[in-house]
């Protein structure tokens, strides 16, 4: 075994009959022992994707800002070299603990976390600091290109990305989550009527709303980007229109007394899908503005919109070729309908997509 050695504290485990080992490793050997260095090799003789830039800095930011909060999952890397482990004891469980040693002149390649690893070595050179916490590391041992491309593969098939309504439920670092996690238990329909971990409804729901839908159409409201701020005025102001919004919608207040299936609603009417929600606010975001007197007289023509989907001015809007859309451009043309017919003056941009759908 080479004189020049990496040695990690580790406990030894079996996968599939292979051994394999997880350690604690210090974040400021990363950048040096972890190696990613093949985006100009072709895909087929890769054992990994190649880098996507954008998520980087993503994540270095996130280790930054939450210095005292940040969790990082384990990164998993193939060990193309003869290590060594030297257990603590030759008897009872601690034969699975004690110290891995790997030559400073094997490979160590990454399977899974090659974007932690980059945003581990910047975010260091900002904050060297993060340099002595720790990530866990699975190593294995290297058996080849066909068995690192299996491997990535396999960390992949099953990994699925949590819904925006689960995410937004447990994110409490961000505002806009906080803020439709508060509408979602104090606007009345809201609490009732609300799915808190899917982003999209069953057709047997009793549900009504998303938690998701709820976060992107308060964004829109209060014209907010991400990571700004929310005052309790905004919050407040949020609610108020909301619970307005939600008076003007009998059908919305006998979903929730249980007068009327919230399925028959969905089949039915445009203003049970996410699309009326957000276009709407895009609508309160240029009401809101007024005197709560002015804008509270407006929103009360709400009740006079036809919501059918049979509305044949949907189509288009709302709806593409008789099925619900959210598209950017379909809340957008939506929103200009409901303005219209609330008698709320359209944008320069609005009348724009106006002619150019009226030309369609």
């Amino acid at each position: 075994m080479s004189t020049y050695v990496h040695s990690f504290p580790c406990v030894r485990g079996i996968q599939a009959g292979r051994p394999c080992y997880i350690a604690m490793c210090p974040m400021r050997l990363v950048p040096k022992i972890f190696i990613f260095n093949e985006e100009n090799v072709p895909a087929d003789l890769r054992a990994q994707r190649t880098l996507n830039l954008a998520r980087v800095p993503e994540i270095s930011a996130y280790l930054l800002d939450n210095r005292d909060g940040y969790t990082l999952s384990a990164i998993t890397a193939s060990v193309d070299g003869a290590v060594h482990f030297s257990p603590a004891s030759d008897t009872g469980l601690e034969q699975s603990i004690g110290t891995l040693t790997i030559p400073m002149e094997a490979q160590i390649l990454i399977n899974d976390g090659q974007h932690r690893r980059a945003a581990i070595e910047q975010a260091i050179r900002e904050n060297p600091e993060l340099g002595y916490d720790n990530i866990p590391v699975l190593f294995f041992i290297d058996e080849g290109l066909n068995r690192s491309q299996q491997m990535f593969a396999d960390l992949n098939k099953h990994a699925v990305r949590p819904s925006n309504s689960i995410s937004t439920l447990y994110d409490h670092r961000d505002q806009i989550s906080d803020l439709a996690r508060y509408l979602a238990k104090n606007v009345e329909v809201f609490s009732r009527m609300t799915e808190l971990e899917k982003s999209s409804l069953s057709p047997r729901s009793s549900k009504l709303f998303t938690l998701s839908a709820i976060k992107n159409a308060s964004r829109v409201l209060l014209k907010k980007g991400k990571g700004d701020f929310i005052a309790q005025n905004e919050r407040e102001l949020a609610k108020i229109f909301w619970e307005e919004v939600s008076l003007q919608m009998p059908d919305w207040i006998r979903a929730k007394d249980k007068e009327l299936s919230t399925s028959e609603l969905r089949d039915n009417y445009i203003h049970a899908h996410g699309v009326m929600l957000q276009a709407m606010g895009l609508v309160g975001a240029e009401l809101i503005i007024r005197k709560e007197s002015e804008w509270k007289n407006t929103i009360s023509q709400l009740r006079h919109i036809d919501w059918s989907r049979a509305n044949p001015e949907w189509e288009g809007r709302a709806m593409v070729h008789g099925r619900i859309s959210k598209a950017t451009i379909n809340v957008a043309l939506t929103a200009s309908l409901i303005k219209k017919k609330l008698g709320v003056p359209l944008s320069t941009v609005e009348r724009e997509l106006e002619n150019r759908f009226s030309q369609q």
